[in-house]
């Protein structure tokens, strides 16, 4: 049995191999051409469009690794039914489970690897490759952005520790490559929503533990009486129409910032969920829930990379079949086109239940889990199919 395991992980591995490989060389042609357009204005040269389309192969991997299985694992066993070895095996007595585990042993070295490319190698490779596109260009994060990038977070007593006294709303102009934040603004509230300071800096950096250096700030405090009392009632009177003598403005050349937002989270804020690992997403979606911020989103994109690598053992599971079919059910070409179709099947509905997720009320846990659920049960009916017929 160990001699004809090996034999199954080397064939399927193999073939799992020659797709992704092909799939990979066909998604960077089409990164490429659509990076040519872009090629030769504001200094963004040819080989940073190549460096570009590189750096961004292993999100690529994370995506087409489940089809990859799909098609490999359906193209060794239709070659196996093809030279009735796969006959030969079930005659010498090997049942379908015993396909099916061996199956699973080298559905986990795929998912092993999609796990390892998801949540280590994408999530570190994906600012990279936005970093070289924006060196190239002389760019900053934000400035695709009208208005800049904004984000929020909570006002504690203590900095970081205490009661929730308020919250802040970030505006950051542009986030230059090394992480310095330029054109920054702070709106600071009280718990009741009323403005009690604004904040304008030049510049940010982040020296850890939470701690922001702005330089070249302007800050306007807020020192109305009527609007600073705890539980006080804001009117039109108090509350627009304040005496400019209770504005106070001072000019610091340095001020000190403690805040729960990080460069991770600016970072993560302008990007793409699905470039995100499993840990990035949990921690987000905690500083939008304490925020009461949208997180619906966030939360579809954190259960889908747990369980998107596991479809790879569904997929594996619906190419099973295939080794049961004869030749004259069709020829080796006949079932990789049907994979393929499967497997864009799987993906169309994946996608499809993603948006149906944001627009109900469904939990985000079933969302990410139900095509892979819908897909389990087609292949557990395509199994009882083939053996009785």
């Amino acid at each position: 049995m160990k001699i004809l395991q090996r034999y199954f992980a080397v064939s399927i591995l193999q073939a799992v191999a020659f797709v992704l490989v092909a799939f990979l060389a066909l998604q960077a042609f089409m990164d490429l051409t659509g990076e040519l357009p872009s090629v030769g204005k504001n200094g963004y040269a040819i080989q940073y469009a190549f460096m570009y389309v590189l750096v961004q192969l292993p999100g690529h991997v994370y995506e087409v690794m489940p089809l990859a299985a799909l098609i490999g694992t359906i193209y060794t066993m239709a070659q196996f039914a093809a030279t009735s070895e796969f006959t030969i095996m079930r005659a010498s007595s090997m049942s379908t489970g015993m396909v099916a585990w061996m199956l699973a042993k080298v559905g986990l070295v795929l998912v092993l690897v999609t796990f390892l490319f998801g949540e280590v190698i994408t999530p570190r490779t994906a600012p990279i490759a936005e970093k070289i596109k924006l060196t190239a260009r002389g760019a900053a994060i934000s400035s695709e952005f009208r208005s800049g990038l904004w984000t929020k977070d909570i006002v504690k007593s203590e900095g970081m520790k205490g009661a929730v006294i308020g919250s802040r709303f970030f505006n950051v102009k542009k986030v230059q490559p090394d992480g310095t934040l330029v054109g920054v603004k702070l709106y600071e509230f009280d718990n009741e929503l009323r403005l009690r300071s604004i904040t304008l800096a030049a510049t940010a950096s982040f020296k850890g533990n939470n701690l922001w250096q702005m330089t070249d700030v302007t800050e306007n405090l807020f020192t109305n009486p009527g609007l600073l009392k705890p539980g006080s009632v804001a009117t039109l009177e108090n509350n627009f129409a304040q005496d400019t003598s209770m504005i106070s403005t001072s000019k610091l050349a340095t001020k000190d910032l403690l805040s729960e937002v990080t460069p991770r989270i600016l970072a993560v804020a302008g990007s793409d969920p699905d470039r995100m690992s499993a840990a990035e997403l949990a921690a987000y979606t905690r500083h939008l829930q304490e925020n009461k911020q949208e997180t619906e989103r966030f939360k579809i994109a954190f259960w889908k990379k747990l369980f998107d690598p596991l479809a790879i053992f569904v997929l594996m599971a619906l190419a099973l079949p295939f080794g049961y079919l004869h030749t004259r059910a069709g020829g080796v070409s006949l079932k990789i086109f049907i994979g393929i179709m499967i497997g864009v099947s799987f993906l169309l509905v994946n996608t499809l239940f993603s948006h149906l997720g944001m627009l109900s009320t469904w939990p985000a846990v079933i969302t990410a889990i139900a095509p892979s659920i819908l897909f389990l049960l087609l292949a557990l009916w395509a199994l009882w199919w083939v053996e009785r017929h």
